[in-house]
């Protein structure tokens, strides 16, 4: 009697089907999602390794968490956060004489070398920016912020990009709010984003709009928002004909504290830029000024949910980029 076959059912075969559809559909979640544990499997040291590495630079030179802090805004606001103004070469957004000043691409690069020795091709130079910036106002002395990992690095960097995407020190509160609003940022971003400023330094140059000269040809202020005695301690740091490489402390006070400072600065005229200015002094944004300059907690509340927001706009996932081998290049 013939032996009756064991031929496979509908069952049989659609079932491994589904379940390499299913795997195939959690993979590619898997790669083009951010989230806090990315690096998980395949680089789970990661966040320590940046932490130390940033912890070591400020330890040299205590204006690397300003600087790093600065280019990660730089990277967001034009392109996305997709490690863009890491690129190198001309007509890149390195090359715009706004980017001139930045700094940090050594402590990037630094960072990028370590990962690539132990975890070779995995973590994206936008990632490494993201979490060296978070980093930087921790050890600066603000909050903790527990950010997405995921990002990958693009292709572009362009010159002609820089200009209309960036907040310029000279910006009226209208322009600003357009720029931060075109990234789907708020007021209260805005607001709370600019406390960046309790750190680091600028050039005479930076804030050279809010002099004039008198009849002898001396620097006075002119913009009325300024206290007088701040004015005179900014033209005595920067006479005219100064070196350009002079820098001054953005906040005048508490230079290398992340703090509430800044916000205290304002309310009393203090603030460097007339971008800074303008938020003490618009009705939209002055109340928020003044609650961050009495309450620094809440300052960093919103500087966790603000700098989450910033390091989100623009980002790559999938093969919408790639994990460059070095930061200035692509592959």
């Amino acid at each position: 009697m013939e032996r009756k076959r064991n031929t496979p059912t509908i069952h049989t075969i659609i079932s491994p089907l589904l379940f390499i559809l299913a795997f195939t559909s959690i993979l590619e979640l898997s790669i083009s999602t951010l989230s806090f544990d990315f690096y998980a499997g395949s680089c789970p040291n990661v966040e320590l390794l940046v932490r130390n590495t940033v912890r070591s630079a400020a330890a040299f030179d205590q204006t690397a968490p300003a600087k790093l802090l600065r280019l990660v805004f730089h990277d967001c606001m034009v392109e996305g956060c997709d490690g863009s103004v890491l690129l190198e070469g001309n007509g890149t957004e390195r090359a715009d004489p706004a980017n001139a000043s930045l700094g940090g691409f050594q402590v990037v690069d630094s960072i990028k070398n370590l990962l690539e020795f132990l975890c070779p091709g995995t973590v994206s130079c936008a990632d490494i920016l993201a979490l060296a910036a978070r980093e930087s106002v921790m050890i600066a002395g603000g909050p903790f912020v527990r950010i997405l990992t995921g990002r990958r690095d693009g292709r572009v960097s362009s010159i002609s990009n820089v200009r209309p995407n960036m907040v310029d020190t000279t910006f009226s509160m209208e322009q600003m709010a357009q720029v931060f609003s075109s990234k789907g940022l708020s007021m209260e971003d805005l607001v709370t984003l600019s406390g960046a400023h309790t750190i680091g330094t600028a050039h005479c140059r930076a804030f050279g709009d809010r002099f004039g000269e008198d009849a002898k040809g001396r620097p006075i202020p002119v913009d009325s928002s300024m206290d007088r005695d701040y004015a005179e301690q900014l033209i005595s740091q920067c006479p005219p004909n100064v070196n350009p490489d002079v820098t001054v402390n953005n906040d005048p006070a508490t230079a290398m504290v992340f703090d509430n400072v800044y916000y205290q600065n304002l309310m009393r005229g203090r603030g460097l830029f007339h971008s800074d200015s303008e938020l003490s002094t618009d009705g939209r944004t002055r109340d928020q000024v003044q609650f961050f300059a009495q309450n620094q907690e809440a300052f960093f509340q919103s500087w966790a949910n603000s700098f989450v927001r910033l390091t989100n706009v623009g980002v790559k996932t999938g093969d919408e980029g790639e994990v460059r081998r070095i930061c200035g290049a692509v592959n």
